[in-house]
């Protein structure tokens, strides 16, 4: 939906290592890094890449959103995303907002 909506979309794929996402980040300066889990087991990464992210000072050059199945806007907000899609479609009006 973000392709169809004019965005270039880089897929990293599952269970990726936190410090691919943050070479990643460093390598394209995405204006969005968007993260999706479908379970539990798998959210717990999301607060560990933002972590990351700030001990390679490069947090406040891309906006984080989350979302998928366990995920909750509480639990966005407790980790530090600076959003939370419940769905596709609220993904793309959310990132679009973000890139204003």
């Amino acid at each position: 939906m973000l392709e169809g909506s004019g965005f270039k979309v880089v897929d990293l794929g599952h269970d990726v290592p936190v410090l691919t996402f943050v070479d990643r980040v460093v390598e394209l300066e995405p204006a969005i890094l968007g993260m999706s889990a479908l379970m539990t087991t798998t959210m717990l990464h999301m607060p560990r890449i933002i972590r990351a992210l700030e001990d390679r000072g490069i947090r406040d050059r891309v906006k984080v959103v989350v979302g998928g199945a366990p995920v909750l806007p509480e639990w966005a907000k407790e980790i530090g995303a600076d959003g939370y899609g419940e769905n596709a479609t609220e993904a793309v009006d959310l990132i679009k907002g973000l890139v204003k």
